[in-house]
């Protein structure tokens, strides 16, 4: 028996509301994903020499960046999300 995959394929038209809130969401999930990024690197950087330490840092989340930067909070919370998400993929396959 062979195995056939079916995929369906969608174009969207989103009003300019729409196409807006979209744009501001994708801005912000760059924005979380590039700051968690460099925070990382940085307590890479100051904790590269002690391991032990290392492990013990705590990771960055978005509600931490909701606190600091309060247009976050106008995007779903759980883009932002994905974004940890995606990050944390990302270095565990690296």
């Amino acid at each position: 028996m062979t195995k056939h995959n079916k995929a369906y394929k969608f174009r969207l038209y989103p009003t300019e509301e729409q196409a807006y809130l979209m744009r501001k969401t994708f801005g912000c999930v760059r924005f979380v994903y590039n700051r968690m990024l460099a925070e990382r690197k940085e307590v890479y950087e100051k904790y590269k020499d002690d391991k032990e330490q290392l492990k013990k840092q705590k990771l960055p989340t978005p509600a931490k960046y909701k606190a600091e930067f309060e247009w976050l909070k106008e995007v779903d919370s759980l883009a932002l999300a994905n974004a940890q998400l995606n990050l944390q993929t990302a270095y565990k396959n690296f």
